[in-house]
């Protein structure tokens, strides 16, 4: 035991920047950008599927449900194939990571808006449009902005679940924190022991997270 953790040492003495530098900064891009444009795709997706065109709502509730009821390492290997083949440009196997990350987290956050859209009081959207307000109008000033502050706990639980889903890219080697586990663990030789770093590492971001996000929901609660 004396020796596992004097290996735990080491390691953190000797690699922690590709751990803690390299690894968590990779995470926490990819992570953001996975939220952010998904959260932007999501939106939508979600007015989509709400609209009153039946080929373009059928459409993408079929891409919903393939993307949700496929696995998610899955849709990296088609991303990270196919992606650097559509794009007219030359892309970086951390963008076609990402792409296909944000293409998954869209259909998810398209679920999570649609039902913050549907919790807002219709007659709300009845009041703005008996005052002249357009359908777009309404939908941007009046329903959009309550919804979006009703969902803001479940985004955040989407970036903490991505921190989590960003390990899959390890796959790609494109320097999140799972693949610092494999960069450590193929110059060392210590797997445990850097299963157990890694494990730490997640565990705290996610921690740190879920902590600044439920200091946030009770700050929103103390304004209602």
């Amino acid at each position: 035991m004396t020796e596992y953790f004097s290996n735990i040492v080491m390691i953190l003495s000797k690699y922690w920047k590709v751990f803690l530098v390299t690894g968590v900064k990779n995470t926490l891009i990819l992570a953001l950008i996975t939220v952010f444009f998904g959260a932007l795709l999501g939106v939508l997706i979600c007015l989509g599927r709400m609209s009153r065109f039946k080929p373009l709502n059928w459409f993408l509730i079929a891409v919903v449900e393939i993307i949700r009821g496929t696995p998610m390492l899955l849709q990296l290997y088609i991303g990270y194939f196919i992606v650097p083949k559509i794009l007219p440009f030359n892309v970086t196997d951390f963008m076609a990571v990402a792409v296909a990350l944000c293409i998954n987290s869209g259909c998810y956050q398209s679920e999570v808006f649609r039902s913050g859209i549907q919790a807002v009081d219709r007659g709300q959207t009845e009041a703005a449009r008996s005052l002249g307000l357009s359908a777009r109008q309404t939908m941007g000033r009046i329903v959009l902005p309550q919804a979006i502050k009703n969902i803001l706990p479940a985004l955040g639980n989407e970036f903490i679940m991505i921190i989590k889903d960003t390990s899959l890219a390890s796959t790609f080697f494109v320097g999140e924190v799972m693949t610092s586990y494999l960069v450590v663990k193929g110059t060392t030789f210590l797997t445990m022991e850097c299963l157990m770093i890694t494990g730490a590492i997640y565990f705290v971001l996610c921690f740190l997270l879920s902590k600044l996000l439920g200091g946030f929901e009770r700050r929103l609660k103390a304004h209602d």
